[in-house]
């Protein structure tokens, strides 16, 4: 049997990537291996994969559906939700026999069918997008409370991922990072809030406008913020992992 079968090569004593040894009861998950190496390789992000025009389309074009419908049936709104969840029912199809990602197109529908239901029930078609902005305050003003107790949001999220838990607290740099990120976050929730809430509350005349503001600010918008997150903590993760991978000094 060679080294690399019996596990006790090169390779089995210090995985690719983790800095763990072999047989180390903290050996990450393979979940956590893979948001270790999102985080810390030398790959790029590239914005063309997540902003391109699939990802706009499966968030955006349901709800565009909807107000170009309802705008031009006389304001009919049992005939524009129907066509609106035709719209997301036919992109998933497309995915699913092309083989694509579903993520969006799963997300989107589900909470088209949400939106679809309580306009139905309050016969007010600017209720379609309600969900969504009441969305945007509850995560908003949980990402706020989060900062403002010190248990950032992000790394939370990020700790659970990657099986660390809450470690990264006693590493203040990339408690920094992770805070950061979180107001980051936190400003796109306000941001949209800030554009779409006054649009909303004028009622069916601002409704395309409202359509509008919702297709740029939510894929789009949430990508980007994705991105800028993992510039912001991708420096600071990585360090820490090189200071959680080094030798005690006490051990020699």
């Amino acid at each position: 049997m060679s080294q690399d079968e019996s596990g006790t090569g090169r390779d089995a004593q210090t995985p690719t990537g983790t800095g763990e040894p072999a047989g180390n009861p903290s050996r990450p998950s393979p979940v956590r291996q893979g948001w270790v190496q999102a985080i810390t390789s030398d790959e790029r992000f590239r914005p063309q994969d997540a902003l391109g025009p699939a990802a706009l389309l499966d968030a955006g074009l349901p709800l565009a559906v909807f107000t170009v419908v309802y705008t031009a049936a006389g304001r009919d709104l049992q005939l524009s939700l129907w066509v609106a969840l035709g719209a997301g029912a036919l992109l998933g199809v497309i995915r699913l026999l092309r083989r694509e990602r579903m993520q969006n197109v799963v997300a989107g529908f589900l909470g088209l069918g949400i939106a679809a239901y309580l306009a139905n029930r309050t016969g007010r078609a600017e209720d379609v997008f309600l969900p969504g902005l009441l969305i945007n305050v509850a995560y908003g003003t949980a990402g706020l409370i989060s900062v403002v107790v010190r248990w950032p949001l992000i790394g939370l999220f990020v700790g659970f991922a990657t099986g660390q838990g809450t470690s990264w607290r006693r590493d203040p740099a990339l408690t920094k990072a992770f805070t950061l990120a979180t107001l980051l976050w936190v400003s796109m929730f306000a941001a949209r809030l800030a554009v779409q809430a006054p649009l909303y509350f004028a009622g069916e005349d601002q409704l395309g406008w409202l359509a509008g503001a919702r297709l740029v600010m939510s894929w789009p918008l949430f990508l980007l913020v994705a991105y800028v997150s993992w510039l912001i903590i991708r420096p600071a993760y990585h360090a820490h992992n090189a200071r959680q991978a080094a030798p005690d000094p006490v051990d020699g």
